[in-house]
This record gives C-alpha cells, sequence and structure tokens, in this order.
C-alpha cells in the first residue's frame, strides 16, 4: 500500500512537539511492516544546512492560492528509510519559527494545496493520504471539492489525525473566497459557529478521524474536553477512532543513548541509574542525597496542570522531595518556578526554555515524572520516563489513561490519580514516596516500567488496518 503522510513538522528536520516525533516515527514503522509510507512537509527556514545539503530538487511549480498563483518548489530526500518531500515558498516558510503569523490560514492553505499538485509531479500514486491537524485539515476538502474526479487522483481515502483539538485553524468566513479559493456553494464544509473552522472541514470531508489515543477518543465528545467541537464530533462517531501513539525506541533508549552520563539495561537499572541521578543532581545544583527527585518537562500552559504543581510545590519539598524543571510558556508559571527555585536552590532546579540534553538528562536521572494535566490527547513524556526507568504520576486523562497503570492493581507501572484535585495529587506522590523508600519494591517497579513496550510495532499494526480497511487491501 502507497500512503502519504502529510505534517507541518516532523523530526528530524523541524519541530516543536509532539507530532514531529509520530510523522518522524510512525511511518518508518509502516514501511518495515511492507509498506510505502511517505512524508510531506514545508521547507522551513530552520531545518539546518546538513539536512538541505542531502535534498534533491525535483521540481518547481505554481499553486493556486484562490485569485493568486504561487511558486512551489518540491524537493525530496531519504531519511531513516522513509522518503521525504519538502515544499518550498521562501514567502510563506523562510521566517524565523513555524507558527504564529498573522498569515498562518494562507500560508498552510497553500500548503495543503501543494501537495496534492505534488502528486501530478512525482513518481507516487497514494492509496491513503494522512493528514494531520489543523494545518493540513484542507487536503482532505480540497480533495472532495477539487480533485476527487480529475485523472490521476481516483480512489484516494483520506484519514485526518487530531493530535490536539484545542488548535482548530479558525477565521472569518471572507478565507473562503480570498485565500481558500473553494466556490461559495461548499461554506457549509466549513463554516461551524459563524467562522471557517479548517478542524471541522475535514472532519467532514475525511473517510476517517483519529486521535492519538483511545481515551481521548470518547473524551473529546464532551464538552470539557472538545473546545466546542463535540457537536459535530458526536454526528461523525462512525469513522472516529483512537488509537494511541509510540515513541522511537532506537533514539530513547537508555542502553545506547549519548546524552546521558551512564548507560544502562531494563533488567539492571540500578548502577547507571544512580550514576545518572548523581550527575543530575551536580548539574543542577541541586542537595545530594537519597530524597527523590521529581522530573518536569513541559510547556508551561495551563492545561498541562501547572495549577495543580503551583498549589502544593513548596509543601511537596518540605516533605523531601526535590525538583528538576525544564519548559517554557506562560509568565504566571514561568515566575511561580523562577521564584521557587531561588526560594529553594539546593531542592528545585528550574530550566527556561527547551534544551534536549538537559531534558534527556532528567528523564534518565529522575526518580519520579510528574504530569498531572488537565487533558492530553496522549503524552509522550510518560513513556519516555518509563523507558528510562523513571515512574510516572499522571491524571487519568487521554492517553496518560491508556499507558499508565496505578501500582494499586495489577500490571501497575506508574502512580495515577482520577480528579483534577491538588491533594488528590499529593496523596499520589505521597504513595510514590512511601515505595521508594521501600528500595527492593522500588527496584521492582523501575525493571517493569522499563519493559513497557510503547513502541510504534503494535500501533502501527492498528494504523495499517485502518489503511486496508479503507483502500480495501487484503
Amino acid at each position: 500500500m502507497n500512503i502519504l503522510y502529510v505534517a507541518s513538522e516532523a523530526m528530524p528536520f523541524a519541530a516543536s512537539g509532539g507530532l514531529a516525533d509520530v510523522a518522524g516515527s510512525l511511518p518508518a514503522a509502516i514501511n518495515k511492516k511492507g509498506h510505502d509510507c511517505r512524508v510531506v512537509v514545508p521547507l522551513y527556514k530552520s531545518i539546518s544546512p546538513q539536512h538541505r545539503a542531502g535534498m534533491t530538487p525535483l521540481t518547481s511549480i505554481t499553486v493556486d492560492v484562490a485569485w493568486r498563483k504561487q511558486y512551489c518548489g518540491i524537493l525530496t530526500t531519504i531519511c531513516n528509510g522513509v522518503t521525504y518531500y519538502f515544499i518550498d515558498n521562501e514567502y510563506y516558510f523562510g521566517r524565523d519559527g513555524m507558527y504564529g503569523f498573522y498569515d498562518d490560514c494562507e500560508r498552510f492553505t497553500f500548503f495543503s494545496r501543494a501537495v496534492l499538485e505534488m502528486l501530478r509531479y512525482i513518481d507516487f500514486k497514494p492509496d491513503i493520504i494522512h493528514a494531520n491537524d489543523w494545518q493540513t485539515a484542507l487536503i482532505s476538502v480540497y480533495y472532495q471539492i477539487l480533485y476527487k474526479y480529475q485523472q490521476g487522483f481516483e480512489d484516494i481515502k483520506n484519514i485526518f489525525t487530531i493530535h490536539n483539538i484545542q488548535y482548530q485553524g479558525k477565521y472569518g468566513v471572507e478565507v473562503v473566497n480570498e485565500i481558500m479559493g473553494i466556490p461559495m456553494y461548499h461554506t457549509d464544509m466549513l463554516m461551524y459557529d459563524d467562522c471557517i473552522n479548517m478542524m471541522k472541514g475535514a472532519f467532514e470531508a475525511a473517510d476517517k478521524i483519529t486521535t492519538v489515543s483511545p481515551s481521548y477518543a470518547w473524551e473529546i465528545l464532551d464538552p470539557w474536553y472538545a473546545y466546542g467541537l463535540d457537536r459535530i464530533l458526536i454526528n461523525k462517531q462512525y469513522k472516529l477512532s483512537g488509537i494511541l501513539n509510540g515513541i522511537d525506541t532506537t533514539v530513547y533508549d537508555p542502553e545506547t543513548d549519548p546524552l546521558i552520563p551512564a548507560n544502562f539495561k531494563a533488567g539492571a537499572p540500578s548502577k547507571g541509574k544512580k550514576a545518572c541521578k548523581e550527575k543530575l543532581l551536580a548539574d543542577l545544583g541541586l542537595q545530594e542525597g537519597d530524597e527523590p527527585v521529581v522530573g518536569i518537562v513541559t510547556r508551561f500552559v495551563a492545561h498541562k496542570g501547572l495549577d495543580l504543581v503551583k498549589y502544593i510545590l513548596e509543601e511537596m519539598v518540605l516533605k523531601g522531595f526535590k525538583f528538576a524543571v525544564i519548559g517554557s510558556g506562560e509568565k504566571i508559571y514561568e515566575d511561580f518556578f523562577r521564584e521557587m527555585s531561588f526560594r529553594y536552590p539546593d531542592r528545585v532546579s528550574v530550566t527556561l526554555g527547551f534544551v534536549p540534553e538537559i531534558a534527556r538528562k532528567i528523564y534518565a536521572g529522575a526518580d519520579m515524572f510528574l504530569m498531572p494535566s488537565q487533558n492530553e490527547p496522549c503524552g509522550l513524556a510518560q513513556m519516555i520516563s518509563m523507558r528510562y526507568g523513571t515512574i510516572p504520576i499522571v491524571r487519568e486523562t487521554g492517553g496518560l489513561r491508556d499507558s499508565v497503570t496505578d501500582c494499586g492493581g495489577e500490571g501497575g507501572n506508574g502512580f495515577t490519580f482520577k480528579t483534577y484535585n491538588a491533594h488528590d495529587m499529593l496523596d499520589a506522590c505521597m504513595r510514590a514516596k512511601e515505595l521508594y523508600n521501600d528500595k527492593k519494591a522500588w527496584r521492582k517497579l523501575v525493571i517493569s516500567a522499563m519493559k513497557c513496550d510503547f513502541g510504534w510495532s503494535v500501533s502501527s499494526e492498528k494504523y495499517i488496518a485502518l489503511y486496508k480497511e479503507l483502500a480495501n487491501h487484503q
């Protein structure tokens, strides 16, 4: 089967979040099962000269953006056994940063249209186009309205994956005519709550809708999680399903990872894990000793549950926890963590920004990993932390519920709490600390967590089954 995987970012070329990890590892896992999955991303300015040096220009074309015709270069390279295509336009993508510009609607409208136009010029006819998040939502809309009956575009099926329903691509009605070039009588496909909603358009036009965990698939039918889209999704349940994301287990491998101070195996983590912890404490200026170190690697935004952390962190410090925090985002949280690090310099370390090397050292050197999210479509950090023997403490929501099982029951690999409440979170942390003090039981839990399989093998099979169902392949 031929699959064209379309995303606004992909590792190792451009990344701002979990989507890049998925786009950089799922296609490779699908290809290992005997299919041909190729990836399309924009050619951002931030893509390194080393990566650009390996790219081969294929052709240049023009793409319609409403009444304008815009230049589009098409380049290709092969990375990790996967063919990547890059859509080049200096005006749209030759900027510092990937998102957050006044004309994002026009930029990603161009990108969506360019992906379909590209199919005329490359030697690849997909059975499935798999689009991700609002930046590529117009692909299925354009296919249904403009391309479905054109020669060479017959029988292509469209899948749309929601990585975070909060970001929907909402704009004024004028963009239909001025930017998208879609006939006005098709406006209903995109209209929702008196504005144009690109994600809603994908829900209407795509053959299947997926999310990044089974729990998130049913959570987004609830107004609490759906950011207004629950009404349309309830009507589209027949094509909605959830498949849990995986992680690249070759990149995140404590046995070979060059970014951590000492490598260690799942069956015998104690010595290497201890060395990683000692180096982490030294590097971050934290007090030496055997008290549990809690890692937090996150964006500083409200839905990550940081209000709970704000409420309880000082109490946890006084109860004997140490914290290694890295992230950036809303000023209220940056100021809070900065203040805590000033007040407790030997017990709270905060790194503002994102430094991959420090994040990896926290995954490997911390004892526990805190993710009290208000909502979490999937979350990869809890999987990475378990891979490095760092026990997750999570709220039961979305992918956290699907990947972490509380130690109070059978097959536990972490600690969970249900309600969005700071003292419930504190209770889970105290239960973790109690078990941590029992070194034999804690070591057993660490080994059990490290042996959990969060690779792409199982999830890629589920995607392939979905592709086959749509394409009628046996």
